[in-house]
């Protein structure tokens, strides 16, 4: 789930993407942490309650990684743009939604969306590029892509939240949970605090999935901290809706 994490407050810096070592380097283990994570669908219903779900609407999926979460989309969406810098994900998603002509996948950035003005109704990042401070002109251009009344979902880790968010703050002891928290808020998102259940299949892929996550050290401890095949994992769901346009007298 540390996409790129890029220093405290989360700042991003301009440039090409901010590398995210888990799942460029380990796919293959990063699927694994997928299918386990939000075993018991509690994010997913968040999202759906807070968003208003996506029924036949048009979703965009920033960062979307190799495609697992756009088949998902899928079952409810009309379309599903996923939006991806990183070339060999962008293939692997492409393989993955081979043969669903409502699903699109762009090798794109957050920051130019490939995808025309007001063609949005919800615009999705889960983890990816939108970690606080410096994230503006990303925020722009979901605004630009998004309809009247369209929302932008942003799902991120909760550093606050105990155990997962303590071995975070352990290799990011810069980061700023209530920093981050003041400049979503001054952005105009509401928040939701989501606590989520990973469970793996067996104790060794959870191991795995903890060492493509943290550093060697905190790893370690994270290991000796669970005692079976689970770990609960705090989330941050921030929201956006985008005007309406409508002017009242």
């Amino acid at each position: 789930m540390r996409r790129g994490y890029p220093g405290f407050g989360g700042q991003q810096k301009a440039g090409p993407a901010i590398p995210s070592p888990n799942i460029w380097n380990w796919p293959e283990i990063y699927e694994i942490e997928n299918r386990a994570q939000d075993a018991d669908g509690d994010l997913w219903s968040a999202l759906a309650e807070e968003t208003g779900g996506w029924d036949g609407a048009d979703v965009v999926d920033v960062g979307c990684g190799d495609g697992f979460h756009l088949p998902r989309f899928a079952e409810r969406a009309a379309t599903v743009a996923g939006v991806e810098p990183h070339p060999p994900l962008v293939e692997r998603a492409r393989r993955r939604v081979a043969g669903d002509d409502r699903i699109t996948v762009h090798a794109a950035g957050a920051e130019r969306l490939p995808l025309p003005d007001g063609s949005a109704d919800l615009v999705h990042a889960r983890t990816a590029y939108f970690f606080g401070p410096g994230c503006e002109p990303g925020l722009a251009e979901a605004e630009r892509v998004l309809r009247p009344g369209g929302v932008l979902a942003v799902v991120d880790l909760d550093f606050t939240r105990r155990p997962y968010g303590t071995w975070l703050r352990a290799d990011l002891p810069r980061y700023d949970p209530p920093a981050v928290d003041r400049f979503f808020a001054a952005q105009g998102f509401t928040l939701r605090r989501v606590l989520s259940t990973w469970r793996f299949e067996r104790r060794a892929d959870l191991e795995e999935v903890l060492r493509i996550e943290f550093s060697v050290r905190t790893a370690r401890r994270a290991i000796d901290d669970v005692a079976d095949r689970t770990v609960r994992v705090g989330y941050r769901l921030h929201v956006r809706r985008r005007a309406d346009g409508l002017v009242l007298p």
